[in-house]
């Protein structure tokens, strides 16, 4: 089973990056926050609806941090949401959440409106250079869209609705009305799919599940949350989910309800699908590796050996001329798509 020891360290935003994310209106004019956020004057454990430790606490601050902080906050919401400043009164921040457990030690924010006590989230976190490479290939090259913004160490991210990995294998497994094929599927789906692009540590509190009722039965969709593990280990077994021990029991529950000979179409049937949004991305692909293709986000040893894995793997010397990890990243996809067609 694979396990992460260390926490990785922070690269900072380049100036090639900072251009790309101009460019593709992902860096608007947002409050720098995240060290404004750390201005709390107390802590208080937060637990869910069973009364279980959620490892986040919510924050308490004096009064007038906290009305200068909740301007800010609102602003945010309102340009990830609109790429606008709609600022209404019915708005205001009800609660915020901090998280140390997290290597990227993100807050969470509930913004409420007050006209019907619905709620949203999002999150405001350290701009980390490799955590938004990993946000922008999920956007482009996975079947969702996701929302981010950043301004100088500040990086806001929509949250991404659906049931936690863990609790759903905990508790939907088990279920009657739960389809176990379908689950299974969308498991060997997702790991491909992870694998592919290089995304990292996807145990089973690193995704979530989305569930859609169908006219007959329900849809599942397993979606990553956490980007902060992309391409940056050193080990092939990171970016394959299946070698987390917290995802045992998913890992189980494919070899029980699917055959070998299925897995590998539903493995080829993602991989055409990447093949298919490479090409179709394929003017905003061109301007991403040339940005992350010279970066530097992780260490030399880690690039050397994932090098070497991947070339094992794949059973080829295509990665032998790789340097950084953004060309791991791209020769990777390329090798993977060449399965399929092949």
């Amino acid at each position: 089973m694979s396990v992460i020891l260390k926490k990785k360290k922070f690269y900072p935003v380049s100036n090639l990056l900072g251009e790309y994310l101009g460019n593709y209106q992902r860096s608007l004019d947002i409050p720098v926050v995240y060290d404004d956020l750390h201005r709390y004057s107390a802590l208080y454990p937060l637990f869910d609806r069973e009364g279980n430790d959620t490892l986040w606490k919510t924050v308490h601050y004096e009064p007038s941090i906290r009305e200068e902080l909740s301007a800010k906050l609102i602003r945010i919401y309102s340009l990830i949401k609109t790429n606008d400043v709609k600022v209404s009164d019915h708005l205001i921040m009800e609660r915020v959440d901090f998280c140390e457990f997290g290597n990227s030690r993100p807050f969470r924010v509930r913004i409420v409106n007050q006209f019907n006590d619905n709620y949203d989230h999002f999150y405001v976190k350290i701009a980390d250079a490799s955590r938004i490479y990993g946000l922008e290939l999920e956007h482009i090259l996975s079947p969702n869209r996701i929302n981010y913004l950043v301004n100088g160490d500040t990086l806001i991210e929509e949250h991404i609705a659906g049931v936690p990995g863990d609790i759903f294998i905990r508790d939907y497994f088990a279920r009657e009305d739960t389809n176990l094929v379908r689950v299974a599927k969308e498991f060997v789906k997702f790991s491909e799919r992870s694998f592919m692009r290089l995304l990292g540590d996807m145990r089973s509190y690193n995704y979530v599940v989305d569930i859609t009722p169908d006219f007959e039965d329900a849809q599942y969709r397993v979606r990553a949350i956490d980007f902060d593990q992309q391409s940056y280990m050193g080990f092939t077994k990171m970016y394959l989910p299946q070698f987390f021990e917290e995802n045992a029991q998913a890992v189980g529950l494919c070899t029980d309800r699917i055959n070998y000979k299925t897995m590998r179409q539903y493995q080829d049937e993602e991989r055409t699908l990447m093949d298919r949004r490479i090409r179709l991305a394929h003017n905003r692909l061109r301007d991403f590796w040339k940005t992350m293709r010279p970066d530097d986000i992780a260490p030399e040893e880690n690039i050397l050996s994932l090098r070497d894995g991947l070339n094992e793997y794949h059973e080829t010397t295509a990665f032998s001329a790789c340097e950084t990890m953004g060309e791991l990243v791209q020769m990777n996809l390329d090798v993977s798509v060449s399965k399929t067609e092949s």
